[in-house]
């Protein structure tokens, strides 16, 4: 393979990859302050459509954005009220997100643009444009690497390099921040944080709304980066995927976003797979390749590598002891 298919597969990995980092950064954290977000689905497909509608209607990339970060926020807020202040259950409340948010959005796309429940195509100054394409060109003149780093790191939007700067700034939320002790106490030992005098309600509250704005930004890039208009069930399971790689990395940032790329890395190998002949094998079905990454999912729920131990008290509604 040479520096050009090199760099583009890497390219490729990390478009593929970055919705599913951002939506995986949104589960940890939510489950490691202990609240399940089985909704991540539905908040991805939501966000989507609001990028998508507000970018199509006004014809502007903020107002796309902040419409994504609402809907996102607003949901994740509609789940903090159900599971949090009123102890509802947190399975429950997340499919019933995904459900109505993939209802949703189709009944809207047909009542507001009739097409189907798709949204028009986006203009190219509602898209999210490459960086750094000049350093690119500077960078294929070194040797050796330049062409490969040159195509497979630069020449990105700006959430593909929001996405790999978010992973070690949730680290270091979680693990070197005063807040990130209480938020993963509250996931481990509730009560505990609740004698010290902090809020159980508050910090849950908090760390969903950091889920909302990763999950608005996961469904955001479908639109506004990858897919010039919404398509009705776009997100084809990303969201679930990612709550895949959440688990696989041990409700760990860093784990979650390894994960992220060997989902991101099958998913673009079987495109560059599709109809090519393999050894011993010849033609593979282009629906076996497409079932690579999914396939992957179910392993990695099943536990084929291994038991990951989470949150202690995740699920679990607090009851302030009187």
């Amino acid at each position: 393979m040479d520096e050009v298919a090199i760099g583009t597969l890497i390219a490729s990995t990390l478009r593929v990859a970055t919705p599913l980092i951002l939506c995986a950064l949104a589960g940890t954290v939510s489950e490691r302050a202990g609240v399940i977000d089985l909704g991540l689905e539905g908040k991805m497909l939501m966000a989507a459509f609001a990028a998508a509608s507000a970018g199509a209607v006004s014809g502007s990339l903020t107002l796309a954005l902040l419409a994504a970060l609402a809907v996102g926020l607003a949901l994740s807020m509609l789940h903090a009220y159900g599971c949090v202040s009123h102890r509802g259950d947190q399975v429950v409340m997340g499919m019933a997100i995904t459900m109505t948010a993939a209802g949703l959005t189709v009944v809207l796309g047909i009542a507001w643009f009739h097409q189907g429940g798709h949204t028009p195509p986006l203009a190219d100054t509602v898209r999210l444009a490459p960086l750094f394409a000049d350093a690119a060109d500077l960078l294929r003149r070194v040797p050796v690497v330049g062409t490969t780093l040159a195509f497979g790191l630069l020449g990105h939007h700006a959430l593909v390099y929001g996405a790999i700067a978010g992973v070690p700034a949730v680290w270091w939320l979680l693990y070197r921040t005063r807040f990130g002790l209480r938020l993963r106490a509250a996931g481990e030992n509730p009560a505990m944080v609740d004698a010290a005098g902090v809020s159980i309600v508050g910090l849950r509250y908090q760390a969903l709304a950091l889920n909302g704005v990763f999950s608005a930004l996961a469904g955001a890039t479908l639109v506004l980066a990858q897919n010039p208009s919404f398509v009705p069930h776009m997100t084809a399971g990303r969201g679930y995927m990612a709550l895949a790689a959440m688990i696989f990395g041990k409700w760990h940032p860093v784990g979650a976003f390894w994960a992220c790329l060997l989902f991101g890395f099958l998913d673009a190998s079987a495109i560059r797979l599709q109809g090519a002949p393999l050894p011993l094998v010849g033609a593979v079905p282009v629906q076996a390749i497409q079932a690579l990454p999914y396939v992957l999912t179910v392993v990695l729920l099943a536990g084929f590598f291994g038991r990951s131990r989470a949150p202690k008290a995740l699920g679990v509604a607090y009851v302030k002891e009187r």
